[in-house]
């Protein structure tokens, strides 16, 4: 398949002087403008094709038609980055731009060709799309998980690679335990990550489900929605009828905060009295498991 070396349509239309010496001359300085491009090529826009297993699956589409009007305009200012499959370039970064380009009736797009391993292009479509902000938060954490998953990657290399703390990796993993529906309503938006993050707190996932169905006709902030969870998973009366005090629980909320904050992991207590109760430490990756029982091995020793 052909490739043409060149800057795109865009950057001509905005410096067709400098283009144009690029193109007809390069003894004129286009030397030096092909080096500030090096490796960007035109390509047939039909020969590429997005990545299926880029973690963005979805795009707004009111976004892209601003951009799509822009491109019209402009043309496509930013190569994309592909690999070079069998018989089509596949896109490691720059999907949006293709799409925005093929709704502008783009026909060539400028792009850099790369090879890379499955690993790094998954990171670099994770980093690109989080750098953009462009991912919802379940996307966000879908390829968070994959990462540590299918490329043994451990969360404290995960948080150095995309630029946020351990604790943010593991909060954003822990939005995929959510019910199904809950998570369909983070996705698209109609209720914040604040939002999901209490609603973790409540265990049936039929109360969490009806519990996001009101935040959204109630309006609820995430503050009522903290002290909803606590109403529907506060301590039953045990033990003759006795209720455990306010005092207690408090201080049970406090240890758990603590362990949460040293573990860097949801860390729940549940009690019978002040005597007997059950501690339990969530983990949601082999990874993670291995780094909480090292560190717990640590505080042994």
């Amino acid at each position: 398949m052909a490739a043409k070396k060149g800057l795109g349509r865009g950057l001509e239309a905005i410096i067709p002087d400098k283009i144009g010496s690029q193109a007809s001359d390069k003894k004129d300085g286009g030397d030096a403008q092909k080096d500030a491009l090096d490796g960007a090529v035109l390509i047939n826009i039909n020969s590429v094709e997005p990545n299926r297993e880029q973690p963005r699956k979805v795009f707004d589409e009111e976004s892209l038609q601003e951009l799509a009007e822009s491109i019209r305009q402009y043309g496509v200012l930013q190569p994309l980055i592909v690999q070079q499959r069998k018989d089509y370039y596949e896109i490691i970064a720059g999907e949006r731009r293709w799409r925005a380009a093929k709704i502008a009736g783009v026909k060539e797009i400028p792009v850099i060709v790369r090879r890379l391993t499955e690993r790094e292009i998954m990171e670099i479509s994770l980093i690109e799309n989080i750098q953009r902000e462009n991912l919802n938060p379940i996307e966000e954490a879908s390829a968070y998980k994959r990462l540590l998953d299918e490329f043994n990657m451990k969360q404290e290399e995960l948080a150095e690679r995309v630029s946020k703390s351990r604790a943010a990796i593991t909060n954003s993993l822990r939005l995929l335990k959510l019910d199904d529906r809950v998570r369909e309503m983070l996705s698209e938006g109609s209720i914040s990550s604040g939002h999901a993050r209490a609603l973790l707190g409540i265990k049936d996932l039929n109360r969490q489900y009806e519990a996001a169905l009101r935040i959204i006709n109630e309006r609820l902030s995430v503050r009522d929605v903290e002290k909803l969870v606590q109403k529907i998973e506060s301590p039953k009366k045990k033990d003759g009828g006795k209720k455990i005090s306010p005092e207690m629980n408090a201080i049970y909320q406090g240890i758990e905060e603590q362990l949460k904050e040293a573990l860097g992991t949801k860390v729940s207590i549940s009690y019978k009295d002040t005597q007997r109760g059950k501690l339990e430490i969530e983990y949601y990756t082999q990874a993670e498991l291995d780094r909480i029982v090292d560190l717990l091995r640590t505080v042994q020793r």
